[in-house]
């Protein structure tokens, strides 16, 4: 039976250059000289730090635009958490990799196959929501089904099998 996976999956090597990059342009700025702004990457989870608020959105910006120019979509980040202050008013923020569709997205990419009325199921396989049907180009429609309504998420399609 014809299948495939949808994944929500970055591309961490391309994440962690735009990291680099801009720490490298952090560093190059006049208005961050002789401030402890950076950015920092452990596994994943970036830590932007900042001595003010205004300091802390341009460092914000800087990665959200490298992220775009290294093809990094931006929805694979999530900006929710508030900023903590830390000693001397400085301010750090959390800001999470999303990897991994999370239960709520895979109910909704269940829902949406089912009202779809296509001759494919869905069934949610711990952080990935497997698609299989009888012919290949139920399976592409499904795809491009998804593609157009699921868009708070950057989905992407592997495991193919004929």
């Amino acid at each position: 039976m014809p299948s495939f996976d949808t994944v929500l999956e970055p591309d961490l090597v391309e994440v962690r250059n735009a990291i680099d990059q801009s720490n490298k342009e952090i560093g190059t700025r006049f208005d961050f000289k002789g401030s402890d702004a950076k950015v920092e990457l452990k596994d994943k989870e970036i830590t932007l730090f900042a001595d003010n608020d205004l300091q802390l959105k341009n460092v914000t910006d800087i990665v959200l635009g490298k992220m775009a120019k290294r093809g990094v979509d931006i929805r694979f980040l999530d900006l929710t958490a508030t900023p903590e202050k830390m000693s001397h008013d400085k301010l750090k923020q959390k800001v999470t990799v999303k990897a991994g569709i999370e239960s709520d997205l895979a109910k909704k990419i269940q829902k949406a196959i089912k009202d779809s009325k296509m001759k494919v199921q869905a069934s949610i396989q711990g952080d990935t929501v497997r698609v299989t049907g009888a012919k290949r180009d139920d399976l592409q429609a499904a795809m491009a089904l998804l593609k157009k309504t699921v868009t708070e998420a950057p989905l992407s399609f592997n495991n193919f099998r004929d």
